[in-house]
């Protein structure tokens, strides 16, 4: 199947963010709600993609090879008790990545990582984005959750442990 501009366009994204969700995709494609990044994976992208067991979206091989990108999570991650050398995520959740507490620090909330961004970088996410951030890099091994009377959040792994590109 020969694939247009924006089908490669979106399928390198499928690549670059895997493993993701369909709220990812939309905010990356400017989409209006998950169901149009079904019907559009379903649509076009169909035989270059699948869901795993937790029904993140993830690049076939095919797909991988179709595009030149590099997948979000380094192949070599699993060999190495699951964490990444290396993520490749947009500019916010590098930014979280940075601002978020250590693994031997306390937790923080999702207004606490958002007040520290606020004050590092001179920005004003939405409380929202900042929490699908959080939980991409949960996804990537590289954030952990603490329940408290909220779920809070810290780093898994040493900050200087993982190489942090931005995608965008």
């Amino acid at each position: 199947m020969a694939l247009t501009d924006e089908e490669r366009s979106r399928l390198a994204d499928v690549v670059r963010l895997q493993p993701t969700k369909n709220g990812e995709l939309q905010e990356a494609w400017g989409l209006d709600g998950g169901s149009d990044v079904h019907r559009y994976l379903e649509d076009h992208l169909g035989e270059y993609y699948y869901r795993d067991d937790d029904s993140l979206i993830r690049a076939t091989a095919e797909a991988n090879d179709l595009v030149d990108v590099e997948p979000g999570i380094e192949a070599d991650a699993v060999a190495k008790g699951g964490v990444p050398e290396t993520i490749r995520v947009p500019e916010l959740q590098a930014r979280v990545f940075e601002v978020l507490a250590g693994p031997d620090e306390r937790s923080q909330s999702v207004v606490s990582v958002l007040n520290a961004l606020r004050e590092a970088f001179d920005v004003d996410p939405d409380v929202e984005e900042v929490r699908r951030a959080l939980r991409s890099l949960e996804r990537k091994n590289v954030v952990e959750v603490v329940y408290r009377t909220v779920p809070t959040f810290k780093l898994s792994v040493a900050r200087d442990a993982v190489t942090v590109e931005t995608t965008e």
